[in-house]
């Protein structure tokens, strides 16, 4: 079974969510607006993605800070994490994560590849 992690209404997670039932692939969606993300996820997928695959700089929620609390973000870690638990909008979306993988953003052709 796979997971996708996200906001449901983002444009990137809509496309997700055709290509996944293009596909008929079975999926249990995870809203971070209504049950949030804990830390032990968020280390877990750092640990196997890595930090900057996960924060979306690009997005809103990460310019609404200055620069020094950006930077405060950034200089560990734990207050990335920290602030991705806190903002989960500033995590890049979707994040799919099946047995074997976890996919973060949207990429029609890893999704082609997912089977059921």
């Amino acid at each position: 079974m796979l997971t996708v992690y996200g906001i449901k209404n983002c444009s990137t997670m809509k496309k997700a969510f055709e290509q996944l039932d293009t596909q008929q692939l079975g999926y249990e969606f995870h809203d971070y607006k209504k049950h949030g993300i804990d830390l032990n996820t968020l280390e877990h997928w750092a640990s196997r993605v890595g930090l900057d695959a996960l924060l979306n700089k690009k997005g809103t929620t990460w310019r609404k800070f200055n620069p020094e609390q950006q930077a405060a973000i950034l200089s560990s870690p734990q207050h990335t994490l920290q602030a991705l638990q806190d903002n989960p909008s500033m995590i890049k979306r979707p994040v799919l994560v099946s047995r074997e993988q976890i996919l973060v953003g949207f990429d029609p052709a890893s999704y082609a590849t997912l089977a059921g």
